[in-house]
């Protein structure tokens, strides 16, 4: 759980709105788990300004042919500190530190020739110019089979272990059907990972991610993609019940199938197509509300230092969390058409509920709830909602369009 520069600022998040977000978070969300800060991609082109790529533009390098903070950006990186002074400055207000990284080594030191940590090899010696990201030229692929390769992904490593980085995004690697599945890279990638002593989590980005690489995908990393970039837009988030429903065999401890960041609050800040949310009340509690049974990781995307009192309340429900946190067992119960149910337990014999209407009229779910273990008169919890009833031998709701419910039970095991 934490939050990531992506959809408010784009590519051109600075030092102090990074500050300023780690600070709120510490103060008002820490208390609900909230805890990684992550700076997102860009952060070594001084003149990023919006979350429009620009192409072929000078970036922020060392020596080593190792992409650094751009200083005009990320002041305290001045003198070749890198993301140290950042990072410190996130651990001390109990806090983790996060990066997005691009799969692959800049073009400009491929260009240049540059040297890498650990070996004779060079920038030129290691590249896969063959093998680029079809919208980002700052890099190319790295050549797995080429001497070299794993000493600079080594070198990357080591430099944000030193910084201090506890969570690394990787772009451009997951996506099996789009852009490709780098398998050869996300193993040099885990490798050094587990070289650097530093515990760090690893995501993969872009999806959707094939389900066919899947235990290749929870060897080698803690989370990835279901889904390309998703937007503050409906048909986003309704693709996402098949998705999540697909991996569910696969979510485990250690590694989760990410549905993507939280598009809620103020994002689009500095985007070429931003302003603010987009879903409705309710299509953004179906969300967090999908998210939250489906165990996906929380990145929250907009800007927490403007959360209004509806976004604050979505991301503290103590209830809804709780059941994010500890629940097990999370899966589809059943799909009809434009109704959905999942289904989850709880560690003190719960049995959560949620019910999805995705049609476009309001729609009455039923579900036998003495097959599910819940005896008559027993009490529930609508955890949107505060309230409590008393449950029959059948549950029938009416949801709003594009709505969500949510319940928890006691039972019987």
């Amino acid at each position: 759980m934490g939050w990531n520069s992506w959809d408010c600022y784009g590519a051109s998040v600075t030092e102090a709105e990074v500050r300023g977000n780690a600070e709120y978070m510490a103060e008002h969300l820490l208390a609900s788990g909230w805890e990684y800060v992550v700076v997102d991609i860009q952060w070594y082109e001084p003149g990023a300004f919006s979350s429009q790529y620009r192409p072929f533009v000078p970036l922020e390098m060392d020596d080593h042919s190792r992409l650094m903070p751009a200083p005009n950006r990320f002041p305290s990186a001045q003198g070749g500190q890198g993301f140290k002074p950042l990072a410190d400055f996130v651990h001390g207000l109990g806090l983790k530190f996060g990066i997005h990284i691009m799969r692959g080594i800049p073009r400009q030191a491929v260009h240049q020739n540059t040297a890498i940590l650990g070996t004779t090899q060079r920038a030129r010696d290691i590249a896969h110019p063959q093998s680029i990201c079809p919208w980002n030229t700052d890099m190319y692929g790295v050549d797995p089979a080429k001497e070299g390769a794993q000493e600079y992904y080594q070198s990357l490593f080591d430099l944000y272990a030193s910084w201090g980085v506890d969570f690394v995004k990787v772009d451009d690697i997951a996506a099996s059907r789009l852009y490709g599945y780098h398998k050869g890279e996300v193993e040099l990638i885990q490798h050094a990972l587990k070289q650097c002593g530093r515990e760090m989590v690893l995501s993969l980005s872009p999806g959707p991610a094939d389900v066919q690489q899947a235990e290749h995908l929870k060897t080698h990393a803690n989370m990835w993609r279901m889904t390309d970039d998703l937007w503050d837009l409906w048909e986003h988030i309704e693709v996402m019940f098949e998705r999540c429903h697909v991996w569910t065999s696969h979510r485990a401890a250690g590694h989760w199938p990410d549905a993507d960041m939280l598009p809620l609050g103020h994002i689009g800040i500095r985007s070429v197509d931003g302003g603010g949310c987009r879903l409705t009340h309710e299509e953004q509690r179906t969300l967090m509300t999908l998210w939250c049974i489906a165990r996906s990781p929380l990145m929250f995307g907009g800007e927490l230092r403007d959360l209004d009192p509806w976004t604050q309340s979505l991301i503290t429900n103590p209830e809804v969390l709780e059941m994010h946190r500890t629940s097990e067992g999370n899966r589809q119960l059943f799909r009809k058409d434009h109704q959905v149910v999942w289904t989850a337990r709880g560690p003190r014999n719960q049995l959560y509920l949620a019910l999805f209407n995705l049609a476009e009229a309001s729609g009455q779910i039923c579900v036998n709830l003495a097959d599910l273990g819940v005896a008559s008169g027993t009490p529930f919890l609508d955890l949107w909602t505060a309230e409590t009833a008393n449950a029959h031998s059948d549950l029938a709701v009416r949801v709003p369009p594009h709505g969500a419910k949510l319940y928890r039970f006691a039972v019987q095991l």
